[in-house]
């Protein structure tokens, strides 16, 4: 099996010939204690940990950063000068205080991204092919704007569709211009490929791995003809994280930027293979490093080496916690309906309703699912011309509730 291009991406950054688990190591505690020695320079909110620690089992030691930290003590944790931050992303949250996680980033953090995301890229993008990115464009910096540009450099040609738009113009883009290749989120993929049905030029797909159902995986892989790329990332990541290998074991973490511990309920970190929750350290972000921050996504790292070779840690698949039903299990059960194109699901009189589309006749509402089951034949259904079809074909609406109280 070929050299993953993540690994020959960390060569490349950090200088070496020969990548081993023992140099990456020695790696990340050069530039932990880096980071340590700077925050300590600069006064920042990590200023009274110790500026040196003589191996990396030593930051389990060291306090956890929260969300509630970020949220309250954000602008502490900026090392830069305001003029030197190239962007802001700013995340909205619950609560009655008003306030928004906002994670900072340099020219720097956004040209080690795109770095990152053209080795990811690499292994499914060929040059002169054409990539449909479905992710938010939100100006210079931003998601979109990071992988349209990572594209470019592997000699390939970016599509910047975005999100939130219609089927239509979704169908218009794969007619017209014959993507190869999809970049975005697996459920509208999936939802893409059973309108357009048929001969489709997608052929491989690079998706949030955060929001891969079983199911969903399944039939886009069968419908592709290839296996899915899973991506992890998040903004305290700098958006990306770990990318999946041409052995499609994990996802390697990108461990020369990001040190990756996995802890219990208590706190207490658990060794490979056992389930918890993601802590990150960001040893090479410029702007706002973060140590040891508590991502609330729950996932493991596998133990035993990768059949490709790299010995790069892998992540396994990546769900968040604390959700009672979580829409990746409403995704996977609902998309088991053969003719579902989409769905919204709310709460209504104490009760889940679900309301999807469908391509075909209304056999939806006699299957049962999950404990969700539909509230008649057919008895609040009706057919709906959807913009969004192409012509002459129209979508059936039902809605469906939940029957069993636990269940959301």
């Amino acid at each position: 099996m070929k050299t993953a291009a993540l690994d020959l991406w960390v060569r490349e950054q950090e200088g070496l010939d020969l990548l081993t688990e023992d140099k990456m190591e020695q790696i990340q505690l050069r530039k932990l204690n880096a980071l340590l020695a700077r925050e300590r320079e600069r006064g920042g909110f990590y200023r009274e940990f110790p500026d040196h620690l003589s191996d990396l089992s030593g930051l389990s030691g060291l306090p956890f950063t929260t969300e509630a930290d970020l949220l309250e003590q954000g602008h502490r944790m900026v090392l830069l000068s305001q003029a030197k931050i190239d962007r802001i992303r700013t995340e909205e949250t619950s609560g009655t205080t008003g306030q928004a996680k906002r994670v900072y980033y340099s020219a720097a953090d956004n040209e080690r991204t795109i770095s990152f995301f053209a080795a990811g890229l690499s292994e499914l993008v060929d040059s002169g092919e054409r990539t449909m990115i479905c992710m938010p464009f939100t100006g210079p910096g931003g998601l979109g704007e990071l992988i349209a540009e990572a594209i470019r450099r592997l000699g390939a040609v970016p599509l910047p569709v975005g999100i939130g738009k219609a089927y239509g113009e979704l169908l218009r883009v794969l007619d017209e211009e014959k993507p190869e290749t999809f970049v975005g989120m697996p459920v509208p993929l999936l939802s893409l490929l059973r309108l357009r049905g048929g001969d489709c030029s997608l052929r491989r797909a690079l998706v949030s791995a955060d929001a891969c159902p079983e199911t969903v995986t399944a039939e886009i892989e069968a419908r592709l003809g290839s296996r899915l790329y899973p991506h992890y990332g998040s903004r305290e990541t700098g958006l990306g994280g770990a990318v999946t290998c041409p052995a499609f074991s994990g996802m390697h973490l990108r461990e020369n930027d990001i040190i990756a511990e996995i802890v219990d309920e208590s706190g207490r970190p658990v060794p490979k293979g056992q389930w918890g929750e993601l802590v990150i350290t960001t040893i090479q972000a410029d702007a706002m490093p973060l140590i040891r921050y508590r991502t609330g996504d729950y996932t493991r790292l596998m133990p035993g080496p990768c059949p490709c070779g790299s010995p790069l840690a892998r992540l396994d698949r990546v769900v968040r916690m604390g959700r009672k039903t979580r829409m990746e299990q409403l995704d996977d059960q609902v998309f088991r309906i053969p003719e579902l194109v989409d769905f919204r699901a709310g709460l209504k009189e104490g009760m889940l309703e679900l309301e999807g589309y469908t391509t075909g006749p209304c056999r939806i509402c006699r299957q049962s699912f999950w404990g969700i089951r539909s509230a008649g034949t057919c008895c609040r259904f009706r057919k709906k011309r959807c913009r969004a079809m192409r012509r002459n074909e129209r979508l059936c609406k039902h809605v469906f509730v939940s029957l069993e109280k636990g269940d959301f």
